[in-house]
């Protein structure tokens, strides 16, 4: 089986298409973090694009979400070779296409329209597998990744039972998705890493000093996506929020907050307020994002989003 490599210095990319992924920032986010960073804290880690990219001692992923939490445990933890060989047995004992080894003709598909007619069922079966799986062990974890693969945009979602609802994607386990997630794992291993599964409120910094750095990276309150359903995300979460960066900041902890002032006709104003209030304390760097891949582009320049990078330092 063949094994990706990669070096230290390679910016890589989350194997999640975690919806508001910081991957495409990176070449503008990192060169604004502080220098001499010992431990790093990604305090919404969500697909960990900063974290694993981020030049520290050590690094804390945190994420609320538990499925996050165990499926980079398993990344971290099980060896790489047996990660593959577990996904590419799920991949066969479903029957899910593979074009990369047989081709588009092989399931009666082509690439304008995907692999999607032929591996719906078989997804379903999968998923239904996966909703019902009583172990939730490293098994289970890669069942849950497979699905994230085969899955519409390759998203992660579930319903307020529980259970994962994605509908089938058009693309399987291509070269490409298999050579982004050898990377992160081979960084992930390297990492002195680990992750915690608590609400930003929880979260103990007793144990941060001015030596350290908290990335937060919130869902944003004036956008849309699917963290902000079922009432995710409001404006008593961004409040305490803000709190608690004053707090940071009361310690001499630095801080980054990732966050947009406008997007589509709307105003962020509990931010805008907050930022007023602190014109001495924070910083407010623009940053320049171009949402041509998004799902929501829109032709009127009004709507363009304001995302900022705002620091304490």
């Amino acid at each position: 089986m063949q094994m990706f490599q990669l070096t230290d210095t390679q910016l890589i990319q989350s194997p999640l298409n975690y919806t508001g992924g910081k991957y495409k920032l990176l070449p503008q986010i990192l060169p604004l973090f502080p220098q001499g960073i010992n431990c790093f804290v990604d305090l919404f880690c969500g697909g960990c694009n900063v974290g694993i990219n981020v030049d520290s001692n050590s690094v804390v992923y945190n994420d609320i979400d538990e499925h996050l939490f165990y499926l980079f445990n398993t990344f971290k933890n099980l060896d790489k070779e047996v990660t593959f060989e577990l996904i590419f047995k799920i991949i066969k004992d479903y029957d899910l296409s593979l074009v990369c080894e047989n081709g588009y003709d092989y399931y009666n598909c082509d690439s304008g329209s995907g692999v999607g007619p032929y591996n719906k069922e078989r997804f379903l079966k999968l998923r239904n597998d996966f909703n019902h799986h009583k172990q939730e062990d490293y098994y289970y974890y890669l069942m849950l990744y497979v699905l994230i693969v085969y899955a519409f945009n390759n998203q992660i979602r579930f319903n307020a039972k529980g259970e994962y609802n994605l509908p089938v994607g058009k693309r399987d386990f291509n070269k490409k998705m298999q050579s982004k997630l050898s990377d992160f794992i081979d960084r992930l291993q390297r990492q002195d890493c680990r992750f915690t599964c608590v609400s930003f409120t929880d979260f103990d910094v007793s144990a941060l000093t001015n030596r350290d750095f908290v990335y937060v990276d919130p869902p944003y309150l004036i956008t849309c996506a699917t963290y902000n359903e079922q009432d995710g995300w409001n404006e008593d979460h961004e409040k305490d929020l803000l709190q608690f960066l004053d707090y940071l900041n009361d310690r001499d902890i630095r801080f980054a907050l990732s966050n947009v002032l406008r997007s589509k006709g709307k105003e962020n104003k509990i931010l805008i307020n907050w930022l007023s209030k602190n014109l001495n304390k924070y910083r407010i760097n623009s940053l320049n994002y171009g949402y041509s891949n998004s799902n929501y582009q829109t032709k009127d320049k009004q709507s363009k989003s304001e995302e900022v990078l705002i620091t304490n330092y």
